[in-house]
């Protein structure tokens, strides 16, 4: 891997900058969850797909294949419209605390798909977690609907994580997320459908911000940052970018405060909870990084 420069440092926090940033887009934007993410599906995979034929990238697959992406798609369409929802009826700061409870889902859901045993440090976190998710929801109990949504955005994301991991091992990034996209697309547009809107001119009708801030999350937050993350991981380790990742939360929080002052200052219990939270997702990346280059110093040797 070549050395990495300040500017490749730089570029990956200026993603997670973007990644935390999106919540804020989801405040902003007035329209409904599954509305929001339709559309930012929708211009993200035509994006994608002028990136594929600038790039004459081969997108060729087996039927069966284009099926397990298209799985892939529902469960982030699902995340996607579980997290924003989790803003809209609760605020920015409960759904990125809620969503860091990803690690507890993921030390669960990765023994089954990778059949390993499960660790006991990932009990332990898991507990951790359970008491930080406790603490936010006995001192912000107004916001239960908005909790319950982030928790399930939570293990969406975590569930798609590690059905990607498994997609990546063999096919290119790109070809998956322009796959998982157009997928998600048909599967909110039969959901929109049978939630009773109409695809009619009222439905395209936004306002001027509303197409502003939508385009921004279809292309900076979703496409753009997508092909950075890719990009950036040719100079930096994985796990750095993982780690850097985690940090999310913080910027957005950070973010919201600024921001939205008002709805977003929360109790001290609060950010206990979520620092918990927060510093549990750090120390079970770290703890896997050593366990992963012990590993590899082990092979050496032997």
């Amino acid at each position: 891997m070549p050395n990495a420069r300040l500017k490749d440092y730089l570029h990956l926090h200026f993603l997670v900058f973007i990644a935390g940033f999106t919540a804020i887009l989801g405040k902003k934007i007035t329209i409904g969850a599954s509305e929001l993410v339709w559309f930012r599906m929708a211009i993200a995979a035509v994006l994608m797909f002028i990136y594929i034929k600038i790039i004459r990238l081969n997108i060729k697959v087996s039927r069966k294949t284009i099926l397990q992406f298209s799985a892939a798609g529902v469960i982030i369409a699902l995340h996607w419209i579980t997290f924003f929802e989790s803003i809209k009826q609760s605020n920015v700061s409960i759904a990125l605390a809620m969503f860091s409870s990803g690690a507890f889902f993921a030390s669960f859901i990765e023994p089954i798909f990778f059949k390993r045993r499960i660790l006991l440090y990932e009990i332990l976190f898991g507990l951790i977690v359970i008491a930080g998710v406790f603490l936010i929801t006995s001192s912000e109990l107004k916001y239960l609907n908005g909790i319950i949504l982030g928790l399930l955005s939570a293990l969406f994301s975590t569930l798609f994580a590690v059905v990607n991991g498994r997609f990546i091992e063999r096919y290119n990034a790109t070809v998956i997320s322009f796959y998982e996209f157009i997928s998600g697309v048909l599967f909110l547009s039969l959901f929109i459908y049978f939630s009773g809107i109409q695809f009619n001119a009222e439905f395209f009708t936004l306002s001027k911000m509303d197409w502003i801030y939508i385009f921004i999350l279809a292309s900076v937050c979703t496409a753009y940052a997508f092909i950075g993350a890719v990009e950036v991981m040719r100079y930096i380790s994985p796990f750095t970018v993982i780690l850097s990742y985690n940090l999310e939360p913080i910027y957005g929080i950070i973010l919201a405060l600024i921001i939205f002052p008002e709805s977003e200052k929360m109790s001290s219990q609060f950010y206990i909870g979520a620092g918990l939270i927060i510093l549990t997702v750090v120390m079970d990346a770290v703890l896997k990084n050593n366990k992963k280059r012990k590993r590899k110093r082990a092979s050496i040797t032997n």
